[in-house]
């Protein structure tokens, strides 16, 4: 069985994440909400929790825009310390390229798309969503955003062989898978197949 570290958990478990929901993947649950009862307490910019080289994969979603730019360098050194020698990583975050667009006709409080909280605006996406951030939850508040370059190029020049992946594979969200070594282009499609939407 593979393992792969569930980074910024929440309450969600494998069940919903394509590639990781079938018994092939034992999940570790790790987020810096104890409330949350995750089986790693821990930050991204501080994974030392984690063992070096214990997982084959990585997942997150939606946590690197809650951190500094500056820990941004830091967290993806620990996605690859924490990586197997053929380990990836599988990430998602906003886009800022296509909320830039939004903005830019004026339409940074018009709601984008309904969520199961409600509607949600490119504000929401840029900063933070406005109704969990006013009940009290500071983990919700972004500090940082990315392009599809900016997102694969901290990747690469922090160790990762390669990157796949880009914009429009969700509206206003960038997907990307990050290899710790090169793999043949059979193998890239079929991970592009099985865990980007």
């Amino acid at each position: 069985m593979s393992s792969f570290l569930h980074v910024g958990c929440w309450h969600h478990t494998k069940h919903g994440l394509k590639g990781f929901n079938s018994d092939a993947w034992d999940e570790i649950r790790f987020d810096i909400d104890e409330s949350v009862a995750p089986d790693i307490v821990g930050t991204l910019s501080d994974m030392s929790a984690v063992t070096s080289s214990s997982v084959d994969a990585v997942y997150s979603s939606h946590n690197i825009e809650h951190i500094h730019a500056h820990e941004v360098p830091i967290t993806v050194r620990e996605f690859y310390r924490v990586l197997t020698d053929d380990g990836f990583v599988i990430i998602t975050c906003p886009d800022l390229q296509s909320l830039a667009e939004a903005v830019a006709q004026d339409r940074l409080n018009d709601p984008l798309y309904m969520s199961p909280t409600g509607p949600i605006s490119p504000i929401d996406i840029i900063y933070g969503h406005r109704g969990y951030i006013e009940q009290g939850n500071p983990y919700m508040a972004h500090k940082t955003g990315f392009t599809y370059t900016t997102l694969a190029t901290v990747f690469l020049q922090n160790g990762f062989a390669k990157v796949i992946g880009g914009r429009n594979l969700q509206p206003y969200a960038l997907w990307m898978i990050a290899l710790k070594q090169d793999r043949s282009e059979e193998d890239i499609a079929a991970m592009v197949t099985t865990y980007l939407p």
